[in-house]
């Protein structure tokens, strides 16, 4: 690990404000932890509400010249930013790595992922468009345009920490605002680099700050009741973007809002079943199942059942654990001690409730919070663990006998952001993917996210959309103007 050690000393550690490191006002710090082996990888400031305040007036100071400069000058830079991290590629993959478990090959994936939306977004820039028109009336003319909503505040996940917050930087840039992001206290290090890589982009002073915390109310609460701020967007959980929704409404805020997921993954009984067990490793074990669009429940048709279930079986028990920069492993750790607890309550509780353990099944004991490849099968519908987010490598398997009984299977949750379909007929895909009630529908595919495609949910998953030509609206205003004849 020598050369993470050289990497981390790349790292900045301070807050990122005005286009550079800084201490926070009260030098507080906090440590940002391995979790494969508990260790702490850095010190990081811990901004308070002065830091989030002073932050605030860098993007404001700034708001109006960032506005207005040219839109094929903010996709240079989004451009030269998509160039800068692709270039250190490897850099970003072992930095996720560490900071936050994920296997080495996928931290690669990710950036992959993640950049793209630079790139994306500066080609978007140019392409703003309003209309001119000619009231049907004939009395007057429509002039339409649109504007950069102001200020932002993102509040990212750790699941995926560069991703998460190209998301939300690549189209707020593209849009003409400056933005504040408050990244997970368990991986700021990823965020703070890709600030470190936005100025050698030649980003402005002040457009991008980071504001690391160990206590996000403090950071955000303030943001939010600060009438200069005019949108927050958080990628998160939906009780914690509840409460985001509540507290934005005393300013009226533009609220995007990418919230928790249950995703269905339905398996009918024409399904290529090698098809479907390969689409199932990447909707469940991407990522060691931490991520908002992973197959959470597996309904498979009862006909097929113990044959999906044998053959997922025996994928997920030839998994190799370990550290996820040993490229060996293709399962790290979880984030926290704590989250491998919910994962452990749930797999438990499903199994008193009548659940078989098919493979794992338990915490694996040592140094970091490490968890088995688990497959549950015959999981009673009253268990928790068909109802929550598991974000954890475990897959809970159930049956059906009909169509209908599949639909309202999958639709049975308070939550609609991903569902997956594997099917051999086209009418049924096209029946089903139109009966679920979820804003992604992956249909005989496993990864579904795509930064030319929007990215959201309905029900409690969410509000707006993420990516595609749709992503760059949520952080425009449109304005009016009549004119006459």
């Amino acid at each position: 690990m020598s050369n993470f050690d050289d990497l981390l000393a790349s790292v900045p550690t301070g807050l990122w404000i005005d286009g550079k490191p800084t201490d926070a006002a009260r030098s507080r710090t906090f440590a940002v932890e391995n979790p494969a082996t508990g260790d702490t990888l850095a010190e990081v400031a811990d901004a308070s509400a002065e830091d989030a305040l002073r932050a605030l007036d860098s993007a404001c100071r700034v708001q109006r010249e960032w506005a207005a400069t040219a839109p094929r000058q903010r996709a240079e830079i989004l451009r030269a930013a998509w160039q800068l991290v692709t270039d250190r590629a490897e850099d970003f993959a072992l930095l996720m790595t560490v900071e936050m478990g994920k296997a080495l090959a996928e931290s690669r994936s990710e950036v992959a992922y993640g950049a793209e939306f630079l790139r994306w977004f500066s080609e978007e820039a140019p392409r703003i468009q309003g209309r001119y028109t000619t009231a049907p009336s004939g009395n007057g003319r429509i002039l339409v345009t649109k504007s950069p909503v102001g200020p932002c505040l993102a509040i990212t996940p750790w699941n995926f920490p560069l991703a998460m917050g190209t998301r939300k930087i690549g189209p707020a840039l593209a849009a003409g605002c400056t933005m504040i992001v408050k990244p997970a206290e368990a991986t700021p290090l990823t965020m703070l680099l890709l600030a470190q890589v936005f100025a050698d982009a030649g980003l402005p002073e002040g457009v991008l700050s980071v504001v690391p915390t160990s206590d996000a109310a403090s950071v955000s609460g303030p943001l939010m009741e600060d009438p200069r701020l005019r949108k927050v967007t958080f990628t998160g959980s939906t009780a914690v973007g509840r409460k985001l929704i509540e507290q934005s409404a005393h300013q009226v805020l533009r609220v995007s809002m990418e919230l928790g997921g249950n995703a269905p993954f339905v398996v009918f009984d024409d399904a290529d079943l090698d098809a479907a067990v390969d689409g199932a490793m990447a909707a469940k074990m991407r990522n060691g199942g931490e991520a908002c669009t992973a197959a959470n429940r597996l309904i498979v048709a009862n006909a097929v059942r113990e044959e999906f279930t044998a053959r997922l079986t025996a994928r997920v028990a030839a998994m190799t654990v370990g550290p996820g920069y040993d490229e060996k492993n293709q399962i790290g750790p979880l984030i926290t001690a704590k989250q491998r607890s919910s994962v452990a309550e749930l797999v438990d509780d499903a199994v008193a409730a009548g659940a078989r353990v098919r493979t794992g099944g338990g915490p694996i004991d040592g140094p970091g919070y490490f968890y088995q490849p688990t497959v549950l099968d015959d999981v009673p519908v009253q268990s928790r663990i068909v109802a929550e987010e598991i974000f954890g490598p475990v897959a809970a398997i159930t049956g059906f006998d009909t169509e209908d009984q599949a639909i309202a299977a999958a639709n049975s949750t308070e939550f609609g952001l991903a569902a997956y379909i594997y099917t051999q007929s086209l009418d049924r895909s096209l029946r089903v993917a139109d009966a679920l009630e979820s804003g992604m529908v992956g249909v005989n595919r496993g990864v579904i996210s795509d930064p030319a495609a929007p990215f959201g949910g309905v029900k409690q998953s969410g509000l707006g959309s993420e990516g595609g030509t749709e992503g760059i609206e949520e952080y425009l205003e449109t304005k009016y103007v009549a004119l006459p004849l």
